[in-house]
């Protein structure tokens, strides 16, 4: 493998990848396809613009005639798919494009890598298909259980992948990873909401009693599992990517605030979401007969994360200016009845 499409590159988990595998081999050449909705930010790679090694294009990978042509240009033999329409809390609003994107646009690159014989196709798959896990473990032979348009539209996108392996010999796999946090996530997502709504002063949402459990990874912990699977996976297998260890979400908003240097009385606890999870927890022992290992704790994890937004407010301070950035979030939380402070 030497020319890897990356497609959704050029968002939060996909750029942090992008420049990973472009810094450990330097024989590859990457190509990043990005349609570049809200979440897609050329700003994400500016650093790699330079490089000779690296190409972007603009596109939807629910269009096989670009794909067709990216793939025959470039002359790729591996597909790294991280495109996807991926926050719960905007799947509740408008899940039409999440099956766009997460079902009918894998169906497209699948097909691209049947045509082209690729060498490996990797999908980017998270934990959320398992659904709620409230004792023990997901292994990767769970039964999934969605319970969100998002979540579906992903299963759905995994079980695709799965028959391609079984139906045509593709030789793929997937990783479903827990939630990430780190450089370049966009701030519709907790940890970034509540870290820049933290250096603000302005209330960070707990929705419900906040005892949702979650496992939090560096981007980067969760880069090099990707990297592990695609070069040692076996073709057909699924392996989960977390660091075992899960965190209240209202512990994690405390830490936010420690780290910031802000009260408690920041935080504001307002009513739940549908169907919102209780806990995910992720049996990664697959991945680790791999030689793969987590290396930051949540707590270092988090302080990284947080020291790159206090220091990169010219990254996320115009995001969450522009009218659409303000839009999605009167309409997430905007009528959400306010149930205590804490």
């Amino acid at each position: 493998m030497q020319n890897v499409l990356i497609t959704g590159g050029a968002g939060f988990i996909g750029s942090n990848f992008s420049r990973y595998i472009l810094q450990k081999y330097p024989d590859y050449r990457v190509v990043v396809y990005d349609k570049l909705t809200y979440a897609g930010n050329l700003e994400n790679l500016c650093d790699l613009r330079g490089d000779p090694r690296f190409t972007f294009v603009r596109g939807d990978i629910a269009d096989a005639a670009l794909v067709d042509r990216v793939m025959r240009e470039h002359s790729i033999d591996c597909i790294v798919n991280f495109a996807a329409e991926t926050h719960v809390d905007r799947s509740l609003l408008e899940p039409g494009s999440f099956i766009m994107t997460d079902v009918y646009g894998t169906y497209v690159l699948l097909e691209a890598a049947r045509k082209y014989q690729v060498e490996r196709y990797h999908q980017v798959s998270t934990d959320e298909v398992y659904g709620a896990k409230l004792e023990g473990r997901s292994v990767e032979s769970d039964p999934l259980d969605s319970r969100s348009p998002y979540s579906a539209s992903k299963a759905g996108g995994d079980l695709l992948v799965l028959s391609y392996y079984t139906s045509f010999g593709l030789p793929v796999t997937i990783t479903r990873g827990s939630n990430n946090i780190g450089p370049y996530q966009y701030p519709e997502k907790v940890v970034p909401l509540f870290i820049t709504n933290a250096i603000d002063d302005q209330p960070l949402p707990i929705y419900g009693d906040g005892q949702q459990m979650r496992d939090y990874q560096y981007v980067l912990d969760h880069c090099e599992g990707i990297d592990v699977v695609l070069h040692r996976g076996q073709p057909g297998q699924v392996y989960n990517v977390g660091t075992e260890v899960e965190t209240r979400n209202l512990d994690m908003a405390r830490l936010i605030l420690d780290l910031v240097g802000k009260p408690y009385s920041l935080i504001q606890h307002v009513t739940d979401r549908p169907g919102h999870d209780r806990r995910y927890a992720l049996d990664c022992s697959r991945l680790r007969a791999l030689g793969w290992r987590s290396r930051h704790s949540f707590a270092e994890a988090l302080e990284k994360t947080v020291r790159w937004y206090l220091e990169n407010e010219a990254w996320w301070r115009p995001i969450k200016e522009g009218s659409y950035y303000r839009e999605y979030y009167a309409r997430n939380y905007g009528h959400r009845q306010v149930l205590a402070k804490g």
